[in-house]
C-alpha cells in the first residue's frame, strides 16, 4: 500500500536500496579478509587455492559451500575447486557432506578445527621423530649428519610433548569463552 504521493513505495524502495548496499559492502569485505587470510596460508606454505577455499568456507555464515558456490565466489573453475577440496580432505582441514535433499556435495569445516588439525600434525611429528630416530642410528650418531638427525628427532620429540600440554590448555580455555 501507499499515499497518494507514493511515501511508502518509496521508503520500501529506500530501505531495499539500504540493505542491497549493505549486503555488497559485506561481500566486499568478506572477500577482502578470504583473500588476505589465504594470502597468509600460501606464505606459510599451503596451497594457493586450498588456501582461498578454506578462506571462503571460514568466512561464510554455515562454514560450508557447494562446488559451484565456492567457483562462483572465488571466481575459479570447478576443476581448481575439486583439486583445492582434495587437498583440503587430505589434511583434515575439510570435510565432504551430501547437501540434504540434494545431489551436490558439500564441502564443510570441521568443528573444532584447529584443534583437530593440530592433533592430527601430533601423528605426522612422531612419524618424522622415529624416521630421524632411526636415520640418526643409521647415519651414525657421531657423524654430522647423524647428530643433525638426532638434534632434529629430539627436536620433534620436544614439540609434541609441548604440544600436547598446549592442547590441554586449549581446552580449558575454550570451555570458559562466550562463543
Amino acid at each position: 500500500m501507499s499515499d497518494e504521493d507514493g511515501t511508502t513505495s518509496t521508503n520500501t524502495a529506500e530501505g531495499e536500496a539500504r540493505d542491497e548496499a549493505r549486503d555488497e559492502a559485506r561481500d566486499e569485505a568478506r572477500s577482502r579478509f578470504v583473500e588476505r587470510f589465504a594470502s597468509e596460508l600460501t606464505e606459510a606454505g599451503m596451497q594457493r587455492m586450498a588456501s582461498r577455499v578454506f578462506a571462503a568456507l571460514l568466512a561464510s555464515e554455515t562454514a560450508s559451500m557447494t562446488s559451484a558456490e565456492l567457483a562462483e565466489q572465488l571466481r575459479i573453475s570447478p576443476a581448481a575447486v575439486s583439486g583445492a577440496v582434495r587437498y583440503l580432505s587430505q589434511t583434515g582441514m575439510v570435510a565432504r557432506e551430501r547437501e540434504p535433499g540434494s545431489r551436490r556435495d558439500l564441502y564443510v569445516l570441521h568443528n573444532e578445527l584447529w584443534y583437530e588439525t593440530f592433533s592430527r600434525r601430533d601423528q605426522v611429528l612422531t612419524r618424522w621423530e622415529k624416521v630421524l630416530k632411526d636415520g640418526a642410528e643409521l647415519l651414525g650418531p657421531d657423524s654430522p649428519a647423524g647428530r643433525r638427525a638426532a638434534e632434529s628427532a629430539a627436536f620433534f620429540e620436544f614439540i609434541q610433548e609441548e604440544l600436547g600440554r598446549m592442547m590441554e590448555r586449549w581446552s580449558a580455555h575454550r570451555a570458559t569463552l562466550d562463543l
